[in-house]
């Protein structure tokens, strides 16, 4: 595998590579992890119309995007109400 250079701060650098050893990582090990284990954009939405799809399959409900709209309403405004407490 080549290596790439990517240019950050050196603030930014330092805190990762502490991060890292706390972890008993190195900087380059630790910088793979998230390449390995986040999904991208398309990947997030592959995944989520596959949920989408088993969960219609197993319980027939299947949310309207005005409804799925209503839903997210909702969750932020109760997440809103639970962060002013």
């Amino acid at each position: 595998m080549s290596d790439a250079d990517v240019r950050i701060p050196e603030e930014a650098k330092d805190r990762l590579a502490a991060i890292a050893a706390a972890e008993g990582l190195s900087l380059r090990a630790y910088l793979v992890r998230p390449a390995e284990t986040l999904l991208t954009p398309a990947e997030r939405a592959e995944r989520a119309e596959q949920a989408r799809a088993a969960l219609k399959e197993w319980s027939g409900y299947a949310p309207t995007a005005d409804q799925v709209r209503d839903l997210d309403s909702e969750l932020d405004r109760r997440l809103a109400e639970a962060a002013g407490r």
